[in-house]
């Protein structure tokens, strides 16, 4: 079987006798209604393995945990065709997993990855996952709390093979978080120190990456042949600025590949971060696309957690050797927030471990609490209500005394 298309025009197209539709769920073996597997802190399970070749088509599932960032401590992790245990092709927090960091869920409808109701508690995935020997799929409950978990794996066996299965990479997920990223603190032009005193500078216009490979956040490094299919960003905007528009983007996407990362030069280089994720002008509204969209937006002037998707499904971006894929973190990576992203990606096999970031434990996958956020914004409406107050108590006192 030659896996082919599978859209609404090809749907009427026959498959050949010897491809079967299977599924393993967490149904109840006892035919009661207890459909789900509960899994206890620290314990690793077997979502499920299976042998031959085929290829998952969709995976759905929900949760229930009264752990605190639950969803970041859930790690989901896939094998292709006999990978060793140290050697997963995706290792990925669930919830990122899925399309949204933060250990957050939010309803949001892409074409690869949708969270769905109720609340986004439904998560849904339809990126394609061949493979020629067999599979496997854990899920590892790092949270101090019982998971519980309902599921479906749906998949495809294939008992006359997989046809020309070099033709096919294999799936591959890889999440990463940088709290703060690389910060560049003097100017190119200038040599002087970058300042928030000047937030024209600090924002907007100024300086000059001239080392990108240094300080941009990393999405992806990956080493073999493959292609890179997209990321979702997520940005919890730390930075204190209350005087000026404090938009943690206007960081150009920067790709690598194959010779040009030698060269330091990128392969393909954009315009800003909200223009990767095809929106534009620093957006704010909730925005839901086939392949790009913002989840979430970020409070007042851009305050706290934001997430944006850019699904490369219809211009995958193919490398023979290597890819960097890279964004400035604010213009020429001047600013301090909390970058987190997962990359999506088909490679061929074997793929190279080393270029995996090693997971962060617990206290380094949390989310920032919110707390400095609430107190920012309580000191800034205190002072903008002084001011007010302040205004209309001269107004009063030149009226009484005129």
């Amino acid at each position: 079987m030659k896996i082919g298309k599978s859209s609404l025009g090809e749907i009427a197209k026959l498959r050949p006798d010897s491809v079967k539709r299977k599924r393993i769920s967490s149904y109840d073996k006892t035919e009661d209604n207890y459909d789900w597997i509960d899994i206890k802190p620290g314990n690793k399970v077997l979502l499920g393995e299976v042998e031959g070749a085929g290829c998952i088509v969709h995976i759905w599932c929900t949760y229930m945990c009264f752990a605190k960032y639950s969803l970041r401590n859930a790690i989901l992790r896939m094998y292709w065709d006999g990978e060793s245990e140290d050697a997963p092709s995706v290792e990925v927090p669930l919830g990122d997993f899925f399309g949204m960091g933060h250990a957050k869920h939010k309803n949001f409808v892409s074409l690869p990855l949708q969270m769905s109701p109720r609340s986004g508690k439904g998560f849904n995935c339809w990126w394609p996952m061949p493979f020629s020997k067999g599979f496997k799929i854990t899920l590892e409950n790092d949270n101090p709390k019982l998971f519980r978990l309902y599921y479906y794996i749906d998949y495809e066996i294939y008992e006359e093979g997989l046809d020309s299965e070099k033709e096919f990479g294999r799936f591959h997920a890889q999440w990463r978080r940088e709290n703060p990223p690389k910060v560049k603190k003097i100017d190119s032009k200038t040599g002087k120190k970058i300042s928030k005193a000047n937030p024209i500078k600090f924002s907007l216009f100024g300086t000059q990456n001239t080392e990108p490979l240094k300080y941009n956040y990393r999405i992806l490094e990956a080493r073999g042949k493959g292609h890179y299919v997209g990321c979702h960003l997520d940005i919890d905007n730390t930075t204190f600025m209350p005087w000026f528009l404090n938009w943690p983007g206007e960081g150009d996407d920067m790709i690598f590949i194959d010779d040009d990362i030698e060269k330091e030069v990128p392969t393909l280089h954009g315009t800003g971060t909200e223009d990767y994720v095809n929106q534009a002008f620093s957006q704010r509204e909730k925005y839901s696309a086939p392949y790009h969209g913002t989840i979430i937006g970020g409070g007042l002037n851009w305050s706290g957690k934001i997430t944006y998707y850019r699904y490369h499904v219809e211009d995958p971006i193919y490398f023979n050797k290597k890819i960097i894929v890279s964004i400035e973190h604010g213009h020429d990576n001047h600013r301090s927030d909390d970058w987190s992203s997962t990359a999506y990606w088909y490679q061929k096999e074997p793929h190279d471990q080393d270029l995996f970031p090693k997971l962060l434990n617990r206290m380094g996958r949390k989310p920032l609490s919110h707390a400095a956020h609430v107190i920012r914004k309580s000191a800034c409406i205190l002072l903008i209500l002084f001011l007010i107050y302040w205004f209309f108590l001269k107004e009063l006192i030149g009226i009484l005394f005129l």
